[in-house]
């Protein structure tokens, strides 16, 4: 049974001073990412879930690179300048540490555990009690032993390549993440030794250290292996994502989303819907994104920190990007929307149609082939296919301002600062450079001429 929760402040350690050769990457391993976040950052968010007082990172292969991607200000580093074993890791930061806290260790590339499990580790500790994360699995090869006494007490921990033929048989394994009193790890590790097959100082070694001191050694087990499986290479990697992935989907469907294929969907972010919701396969969420009842996705497409309302149907291929939709309004397919867009109910942005800090009124559409860019459409307006705003003078963008009711005539050209009163209307081909009033037509294009008796150039005989 459980412990009350343990009033001493909680520390967390994490381990990322580690190189993961085994990646054969320039980069630092624990900075590759899972969900398009580095799975540092994901034990970092686990850590801050926990109300730590202070979170330390080792780093030592790439710490640059590492600090310059984490730029959490509140963050206490610490630097291994030669990997000598975990133990020796941790050394590097309890100095940081004060004596009455309890110290949690994690790694920086074991990304998905969850809080709820590392609460239940922590509060298991005290002075007398240490804790430590375990799990059983059908293939324990390269993970270290659970060692248990006659009493079922956990009595050491024995790496893979120390342990016997008989120890190698065991399916407790060691997670690697335990807790404990930061008076006695200042106490243990100095004594650690390095004598072992890796010639390194083990952390595990103060398992062994407690028990011959008759502390107490409580265990605590996660839901799913994969809370705790570290990330060596890239297929490690991969296999870590679709389970994360498969995550989503089920709390996607559970919460009334419907998944034309759970296996071909990616979250990397937030992701929020609601009833009846339908999304197709192949289909990438980026950032915070916010989908409203009824909202249909169609395949591919790739939506990011965008607010999709009410009814609103997007077409395959569409591309989303910080973007507001009040819906139900009608995307793509094969639409790009860009930041700073608005779209208003009733609203339609059609095929290849690019929008950009533009704001598109109620009922209004943009059906074709269009760029429409630093602009404000309001009701009703109806542009037509091949029309854009020139809003960019090679060194300031200009707005565009297109009053209700407008018609705006196919391969229009709307040269910015420009304003449309209500109710007017562009010839098609026109280049508009000045300002028309309700109502009016504006017509700016050459006139036409027709030639007779012209004969079409041909090639001439050799």
């Amino acid at each position: 049974m459980a412990k009350m929760a343990n009033s001493a402040p909680l520390h967390v350690i994490i381990l990322a001073a580690g190189q993961g050769s085994r990646m054969k990457s320039r980069h630092p391993k624990v900075m590759h990412p899972l969900a398009g976040v580095p799975l540092l950052h994901h034990v970092i968010a686990s850590a801050r879930a926990l109300q730590a007082q202070g979170i330390h990172v080792v780093v030592g292969h790439g710490a640059e690179a590492v600090r310059e991607a984490t730029p959490d200000r509140d963050l206490h580093w610490a630097h291994q300048d030669q990997q000598l074993g975990t133990g020796h890791a941790v050394a590097q930061a309890l100095p940081q540490v004060p004596d009455e806290a309890r110290v949690l260790v994690l790694y920086g590339d074991v990304p998905l555990t969850r809080p709820a499990t590392l609460t239940s580790l922590t509060d298991q500790v005290d002075e007398q009690t240490l804790a430590l994360l375990t799990v059983d699995l059908p293939d324990p090869a390269g993970y270290g032993r659970i060692i248990r006494n006659p009493d079922g007490q956990v009595s050491a921990i024995v790496e893979q390549k120390d342990a016997t033929a008989e120890q190698q048989r065991i399916r407790e394994v060691n997670s690697g993440i335990l807790a404990a009193s930061a008076r006695h790890l200042k106490r243990w590790l100095p004594a650690l030794s390095a004598e072992n097959a890796q010639g390194e100082y083990y952390l595990t070694d103060i398992i062994a250290m407690a028990s011959s001191e008759q502390m107490a050694v409580a265990v605590t087990q996660p839901e799913t292996p994969e809370e705790v499986q570290g990330i060596n290479n890239r297929i490690q990697l991969a296999a870590l994502e679709r389970y994360y992935q498969q995550q989503q989907a089920i709390r996607l469907m559970t919460a009334g989303v419907t998944l034309a294929d759970p296996a071909r969907i990616d979250v990397r972010g937030t992701l929020n819907a609601a009833g009846d919701v339908s999304i197709d396969p192949g289909c990438l969420f980026e950032g915070d994104v916010e989908l409203g009842e009824g909202v249909q996705i169609g395949a591919h497409c790739v939506i990011r920190n965008a607010t999709l309302g009410p009814g609103t149907r997007v077409e395959p291929h569409s591309l989303i990007d910080g973007a507001q939709i009040e819906g139900p309004a009608s995307i793509g397919p094969f639409a790009r929307l860009r930041p700073g867009t608005r779209i208003a109910a009733g609203g339609k942005v059609g095929n290849f149609v690019e929008t950009k800090n533009a704001r598109i009124g109620e009922g209004s559409k943009v059906n074709h082939l269009s760029y429409i860019g630093d602009a404000e459409l309001g009701k009703g307006v109806n542009v037509g296919a091949g029309t854009i705003t020139c809003n960019y003078d090679g060194v300031n963008k200009h707005r565009t301002e297109i009053g209700d009711g407008c018609f705006i005539g196919s391969n229009t050209s709307l040269v910015a600062p420009l304003t449309l009163g209500a109710g007017s209307t562009t010839g098609a081909g026109s280049t508009i450079t000045k300002e028309v009033a309700e109502g009016e037509l504006a017509i700016g294009r050459a006139r036409q001429r027709n030639i007779s008796h012209w004969s079409r150039p041909g090639k001439k005989d050799h």
